[in-house]
This record gives C-alpha cells, structure tokens and sequence, in this order.
C-alpha cells in the first residue's frame, strides 16, 4: 500500500511526524460545516420522501382484470427503484459525511500525536532526536492557529481552497473550514461557468444563504437533470425576495414553500411540475409568479390568498378550468394562461378589478363570460385561436380597452356595443370561421384605431362609418369578396380605404339633395279625391 508505505524504516521522531502530517495531507479539503449540516438534512429528507413513496405504492390496488404475479412484479419494481434512486440521490451526502468523520478521526490523531511529542514517552526514554522548534507547548487551546489566507470548502464552486495550517509543533491544525461571502456574491449563484449543482450542492447552497439572509438566488438552468425535488430546507430562506428557479427538471415543490415569507417573486417556468402545495398560498408577499412551460392540472384552493400578486403566468400546462378562487387577485395586472385546455373563463374574473392584460390564446373557449364587462381596467384582451362565436355585449364597458385580438374563432358578427370601447387602437377579427360577412355600422366610432385586420371572412361592403377612422395606419382585408371598397383601392393602403369611403359617402349625399322628391301613388290619389270633394260642395251651395 503506497500511501502509508509500510517497508519505510522510519528511525526518529521528526520522520514519524513528517509521516503523520504527509498522511493528513492526503485528505481531501475538509467539508464546510454548512455542507454537513447540508449533508445531514438531505439524507433525512430523502428518507422521508422514500417512506412517502413506498406508503403510496402499498396503497395501490389490483384491478381485477389484472393478474396478481403481474402486479406483483410491478409492485416490486416500483419499490426498487425508489430505493435505486434513494441510493444515488444520498450518495453524494453520505460520501461528504464519511469525509467529514474521516477528518475528525485524523484530528484526534494529530491531538495524541501532538501530546506524545510535547510529553515524555511512555517508556521513560527521551525522543532521539529534538523537536521540530519552536518548543512544543501541551496546551493547544491557547495556541493561535496559522489564519489561512483563503477559506477552505468541500466544494469549489461556492469557496476557494487553501493549505492546512499548521501548529507551531509541525502538525497540521485541524481543518475547520468557513465559507467566503464571494460564494454568494449579490445573492445570485456565483458557480464556475457551466457547472450545475447536485442535490447536495444545493442543500448547501440554502444553508449558506439562510445563514447570510440572502436576498437574491438565482438558479435558472443551474440544477443537474437528476435535481427533481427542493430540499425541505428550503423553506429557511424567510429572507429571500426573488427566486429563480426556472429551466430546470423539478417535479414537486415542497411544503416548506411556505416558508419564504419574504418572496416577492417566484420563477418556476420550464421545469415539469404537476401539482401545487396549498402551502404556496402562505407567500402573501408574492407579487409575480411564472409558472408557465408546466404540466400542472388544476390550481390549489389556497391560491385565492395572494392578494398582491400583480402578474400571473399559467401559460403552456394542462389546466382544464381557472377556479372561482382567481376572482380574488384584486391586485392581478397580468394574466397568462394561454396554451391549456380551459374551457370557461369563470364569471368571477370580474373581481379582478386591477386586471391590465388577459391572454387566454390556444384554449377551447366557447364564449366570454359578461362578467369581462366589470373589468373597466383591461388594457389587452387576446383570445386567439379558441372557439367562441360571439362576443358579450357588456365590452361596451371596457372603457380603457387598447387591444382585441379574437382571430381564429367562429365569429358570426361583432356586437354594436363594441363599439362604445372608444378607446381601441388595435382590433383583429380575421380568420374568423362562420362566415363573417359585415362589420358593425358604427365602427366609425373607434376613431382612436390604428390596426384593424378582418382578413380571411366573408365581408363585401365596408359600412359608411369608415370613413371616419383617420387614425388607421393598418388595415389587412385580404381574402375577402369586397366590393365596396373595390380591391385595388384596399391593395393601396388603410388612408386610400378611408378617402375612398369618405369621397363616396360625400357623392351619395350630394346626389340625393339634387334630386326632387316624387309625390307617391298614395298622395296622388290623395290629391285627387280632396279635390273632387271641393268641386261637389260648390255645386251644392
């Protein structure tokens, strides 16, 4: 065995010591105690999680179509591999506390190392030759140890390492490592570039910031693909304010969410969550949440407690209806649940009276709710690409709307009333697949509009109002049958569109005050008998 190199004849004291410390040496850098304690409540927590699991599989029962020895198996499987995977998720912790134990084991060893050599020996006799100088003191206690330059930690990532120091008798001072602030520098994750963080490497990294309440973690794409679930240690940063999380594999949130009682924002987009814990309604604090790029299914009840929060992304999931409960974002500006299944928006959107922006694109929406009307703060509303065909007449009460986007739907008419929405300055009705064949009469009152798009529908004539859009600086018609304007006048621009409609309803006016109006067959008839009434009572008198 090359490292304790049993045929070296070693003939006097200072050749052991020398010995003793090369072998101290050869220890990797001992742990950070925040790593330990890492360490200790990962292993706790992983086995916590495996007793969950397995409980869930005993829970399981056999359907009666399928065989018994069939279910067994995967029953077995099942356990197996949640030992498998328990295995290799504590190996790192467990490698990091048997280092830990190794170095206390050596410390002891260099303390009776260090006793035989200040003491005389046990046999009476003295040491062959001197100690190395100074002159060994027995008390360590009040021996000042060597401060290294550099802190020392297990892991390179957050730390930088140093050489042991030594004590002045020649060995090595046990190594009790601190963690620099640059590990953490501005709150954000400082890793070497490209690296990513295990398990325990991220349990150490939430003990190190709850130590330092840390304001600022960012961990986007920095979680290796074996990272599926937080630590439940997560839950001592009462200090954090922003949490990037997102880019990553995780597929449970723990319980302890909760426990971030400070956090303002919450990015958790693009991992595979699919489900929730109401603990996440304890962060009163939340201002924006981005949940998008998820697989979750259904929102827990406890959501309708975030009354701060402001922006909303429930974007590309599974949802299949919003709950009643999100009526109770008074505070919501943004909302985002584009790409999901949903069906109906709930009546109580109404209640979100702060609400800016909706987007509700890709869904099987049917129809909006009249409730919409209520929300006299909408700036944005995008519905694309669902199945509604017509469109709730309280939008006339949409005082501050700027944006409609309802393309792609089953649209048979647009509303008279969505008209009194002055305040447009965007409009796409295009694509519309009932055979959309007229605008609204009033259009012209939208004098504010600047886009409109009805492409792809079935529309000949453009109402007289139009004229009166002086703002329109886009307007896309293609692929419909107009005949008024004609097409090479709407292939010349939206103001060639408007003169033209404008210089037609003007010749139409004019023509009708040149000519006279004809009295009527009825008048005439009229006119007749009066006059034959006239002539009879003359004779008569």
């Amino acid at each position: 065995m090359d490292l304790m190199q049993l045929d070296k004849h070693l003939d006097s004291t200072e050749q052991v010591v020398e010995e003793i410390m090369r072998i101290h040496r050869s220890l990797p850098p001992r742990p950070g105690i925040d790593e330990v304690e890492a360490g200790k409540s990962l292993i706790l927590n992983v086995e916590k999680e495996d007793q969950a699991c397995l409980e869930a599989i005993a829970k399981q029962r056999k359907s009666s179509e399928v065989p018994g020895e069939l279910f067994m198996v995967l029953q077995e499987m099942k356990k197996s591999f949640v030992q498998f995977r328990s295995k290799e998720e504590k190996r790192e912790a467990l490698k990091l506390l048997d280092l830990e134990t190794a170095h206390i084991l050596f410390d002891e060893f260099i303390q009776r190392a260090s006793n035989c050599i200040a003491s005389p020996s046990s046999n009476g006799s003295a040491p062959s030759r001197p100690p190395p100088s100074p002159v060994v003191r027995s008390d360590f206690s009040e021996k000042p140890l060597v401060r290294p330059k550099e802190m020392v930690s297990r892991d390179d990532s957050f730390v930088t390492k140093a050489k042991s120091p030594l004590y002045s008798d020649g060995f090595a001072a046990p190594r009790k490592p601190q963690i620099v602030d640059s590990s953490l520098t501005t709150g954000k994750f400082a890793g070497n570039e490209g690296e990513k963080l295990s398990l325990i490497k991220l349990a150490s990294l939430i003990e190190v910031s709850a130590k330092k309440a840390t304001q600022e973690l960012n961990l986007q794409n920095k979680l290796t693909e074996q990272v599926e679930w937080l630590p439940d240690s997560i839950g001592k940063l009462s200090s954090l304010t922003s949490l990037d999380l997102s880019e990553n594999h995780i597929v449970v949130l723990p319980n302890t969410i909760g426990g971030l009682s400070s956090l303002t924002k919450l990015d958790l987009r693009s991992n595979r969550i699919g489900q929730l814990p109401e603990s996440i309604g304890e962060l009163l604090n939340l201002v924006y949440l981005n949940l998008s790029g998820n697989q979750l299914s259904s929102l827990p009840s406890a959501f309708s407690r975030l009354v701060r929060l402001e922006e909303l992304d429930l974007s590309c999931n599974n949802l299949p209806i919003l709950p009643e409960s999100i009526g109770s974002l008074v505070s919501l500006k943004k909302l985002d649940v584009e790409t999901n299944d949903i069906e109906e928006i709930p009546y109580s959107i109404g209640g979100c009276s702060s609400l800016k922006e909706l987007r509700a694109d890709y869904n099987k929406l049917k129809a909006l709710p009249e409730a919409i009307g209520k929300i006299s703060t909408l700036e944005i509303l995008s519905v694309r690409y669902n199945n509604i065909r017509q469109l709730p007449t309280t939008m006339s009460s949409l005082a501050n709307l700027k944006e409609l986007d309802v393309s792609f739907n089953e649209l048979e008419s647009v509303p008279e009333s969505l008209c009194f929405a002055t305040t447009l300055v965007k409009l796409n009705i295009g694509n519309n697949f009932a055979d959309m064949i007229s605008l609204p009469r009033s259009i012209g009152n939208l004098e504010m509009l600047e886009e409109l798009d009805i492409s792809n529908n079935q529309i000949r004539v453009l109402p007289d109002s139009f004229k009166m859009l002086t703002k329109l600086r886009v307007f896309r018609a293609q692929e419909n049958p107009l005949q008024v304007p004609p097409r090479d006048i709407a292939e010349k621009g939206p103001q060639a569109v408007v003169q033209y409609m404008n210089d037609l309803v003007e010749t139409r006016n004019a023509k009708s005050l040149m000519v006279k109006p004809k009295k009527s067959w009825v008048q005439m008839c009229f006119f007749s008998k009066s006059n034959k009434r006239k002539q009879s009572s003359m004779e008569i008198v």
